[in-house]
């Protein structure tokens, strides 16, 4: 990769304000909004489908007026490219071999680097273009002579960067999207990252849904990052309207959209990902072996060396809560999914095992309380009683009124059984038979009072015949912020893969469901109480918290989805943190934190080596059955030295 870009690339779309039929004005345009890009570091900008005479040209297509002034035009372009540090993608009309072709010119550094021209040409409805152009199938050559030098023309063309030959660019043209095998979806088996598409989509009626969806699917099946552009409203007056629909699309996600309509010229900015998109593509091995279902088809390089991505600030919006969607829909339809999928994970495993009970350590924080949730919504659907979960209460040294109020009132609510055991004396009693004083509250004296809680649930489960269900969640899991053979173990934990920032969405989202109602004062309070273990206390009288312990859980949670999901390296991670919580935390606070993620995470694989069973809720999960394997001795010091190379980078710039 190019130094510091951290594998993104800058693109841009854009629909300009065109003049049908006025090619200099037109070329004016788009010379003026290339330059505007380049200003901002954009490396590729994508132009609508003949953009140079506008699209509703009608039979003024085949005037040889307009089709000369298309290549004066075209050249006009090359030569302010000359001065203006991008790949510029243009439609115009070309006339070669007795044909007309609807094409897709590449422009950089004074040249043109080839031409791409439509393969599916539309003859519906409102679309006529079969009665101008020709189909790229229809070509014969292989090159055509443009401004004096032969250049290679097809729809067989791929544009490489030599200095990172992951950055490949395929094309297509409006209608070869749409089509069941779109052009895209063999260019990318050959390598293609970046897809462009110069378009003329008229708009009616919820096609602009339908676009979206097509853009964004496409973009996923094919792991790239899809350029969209289409013409805008200024193009026509007939019998069809555009809108200047713009988008930019990364594996399924629309990172940025125009709005359409606009009176002004349209110029979308984003950044494409490639080390995402290539890391998707090799773990996803259906993706690699589709090529040998496809269609036979061969594919030339063009070698060149794109633009340097200079500009190391994103304009790219990093989502600093990835596993929480940012508006309230969609996030009450994901956190409902997903209290659906812990349900049934426990109803399968009930069901499995033929256990008709739980027993459940509720300490009134937050991961008890959800697992609790999970439990009687399981019983609820399964059609029996709720007096068949057994919740335990275990107060210690440093469990808190308000802690040990909500468990009993949250279990007398829910209508489950509830049972005190104050673990103090029994916890004592262990210390002694181990030698260790009651006053130094150490780990041990910590991790005493989490093991004897598990024993007591277990021996409960053998005198009750019941399941005890684990609470821990997957941040906990991933820092190892748990206790061996204490809250790490369970016959069974429906929270295993949901992160702390989702918890309370969960636990908020339950408390305005009907059958909850009498529980939601108690679950309110429950969501205020501070995150903390209750497991010693200091000599200010002050309860742990956990936050100031091991660090903000928003910044592990966004470490892991980054580590996890991404496999990005703790450079990268960093660049994007500060990019994501630069207003809320200094960079020395982030990598500190960073540095404590990574250490925690690497130091306690050996949990979750023998975690037990869990339902996977979502991209990220930690299963060492499932989605994460990597040997328990493994040494970090490549990754703490990263963190390192990254700031010696930024002091340097």
């Amino acid at each position: 990769m190019q130094a510091n870009h951290n594998g993104f690339m800058r693109v841009a779309a854009s629909a300009p304000r065109v003049r049908v039929g006025d090619i200099e004005y037109n070329v004016e345009r788009i010379a003026d909004l290339a330059k505007k890009a380049s200003l901002n570091g954009v490396q590729i900008i994508v132009f609508p489908e003949l953009c140079l005479t506008g699209y509703a040209m009608g039979d003024l297509f085949q005037q040889r007026l307009v089709l000369e002034g298309s290549l004066t035009g075209l050249k006009a372009i090359a030569n302010q490219s000359k001065n203006i540090n991008l790949i510029i993608l243009a439609g115009f009309p070309f006339s070669t071999e007795g044909k007309l072709f609807n094409v897709a010119a590449v422009i950089y550094k004074g040249k043109a680097l080839g031409l791409v021209p439509k393969t599916y040409i539309p003859g519906y409805k409102e679309f006529y273009e079969e009665r101008w152009f020709s189909s790229a199938r229809d070509l014969i050559g292989k090159e055509v002579v443009l401004f004096d030098k032969k250049i290679p023309i097809g729809a067989d063309l791929l544009f490489r960067n030599t200095k990172n030959p992951n950055e490949i660019l395929g094309i297509e043209i409006c209608e070869d999207l749409w089509g069941p095998i779109p052009l895209s979806s063999m260019q990318s088996l050959h390598g293609a990252t970046i897809i462009a598409n110069l378009s003329a989509s008229n708009e009616v009626v919820g096609k602009s849904d339908y676009r979206r969806s097509l853009v964004s699917q496409q973009s996923a099946r094919c792991f790239c990052g899809y350029i969209y552009t289409s013409c805008g409203m200024f193009e026509s007056t007939a019998d069809v309207v555009f809108g200047g629909h713009c988008m930019i699309a990364e594996n399924g996600s629309i990172l940025i959209e125009s709005k359409r309509f606009s009176l002004d010229d349209e110029l979308i900015i984003s950044e494409i990902d490639i080390e995402h998109l290539l890391l998707d593509r090799e773990r996803t091995t259906s993706f690699g072996e589709t090529i040998h279902e496809a269609p036979e088809r061969r594919f030339r390089f063009i070698d060149l060396v794109f633009p340097s991505f200079k500009n190391n600030a994103l304009v790219r919006h990093i989502d600093p809560h990835p596993f929480i969607p940012q508006d309230n829909e969609t996030r009450d339809r994901r956190v409902e999914e997903i209290f659906s999928i812990q349900t049934s994970g426990l109803i399968k495993r009930l069901h499995h095992s033929g256990i008709k009970k739980i027993i459940l350590g509720l300490s009134g924080g937050l991961d008890s309380t959800l697992a609790l949730l999970v439990a009687a919504r399981a019983f609820d659907l399964m059609g029996m009683s709720r007096k068949d979960i057994y919740a335990f209460t275990m107060p210690g040294f440093a469990t808190s009124k308000r802690t040990k109020s909500n468990a009993i009132k949250l279990a007398e609510a829910l209508g489950v059984a509830i049972e005190i055991i104050d673990i103090t004396d029994g916890s004592i009693q262990h210390l002694k038979d181990i030698g260790h004083d009651t006053e130094t509250q150490d780990v041990t004296f910590q991790n005493v009072q989490a093991r004897y809680r598990t024993m007591l649930l277990m021996n409960k489960a053998n005198q009750l015949k019941g399941l005890v269900l684990g609470t821990s969640d997957l941040s906990e899991i991933a820092l190892g912020w748990c206790t061996f053979s204490g809250d790490h173990i369970s016959h069974y934990n429906v929270n295993a893969s949901v992160p702390k920032t989702l918890v309370k969405y969960l636990v908020d989202w339950v408390s305005n469901q009907k059958e909850f109602a009498k529980a939601k004062k108690t679950l309110r309070d429950i969501l205020d109480t501070p995150i903390s273990p209750e497991l010693s206390i200091n000599k200010n009288e002050k309860m742990q918290n956990t936050e100031k312990l091991i660090g903000p859980y928003e910044l592990h949670d966004f470490f892991l989805y980054h580590f996890a999901r991404w496999e990005s390296s703790p450079s990268k991670i960093l660049f994007l943190a500060q990019k994501a919580f630069g207003n809320k935390y200094k960079p020395e606070t982030i990598k500190k934190w960073l540095k404590v993620f990574i250490t925690r995470f690497f130091q306690n694989q050996w949990k979750r080596s023998v975690m037990p069973d869990g339902p996977k809720v979502g991209s990220v999960a930690l299963s060492p059955r499932g989605d994460w394997r990597m040997p328990s001795d493994a040494e970090l010091t490549l990754w703490i030295n990263d963190i390192a190379s990254r700031l010696s980078t930024d002091k340097d710039e």
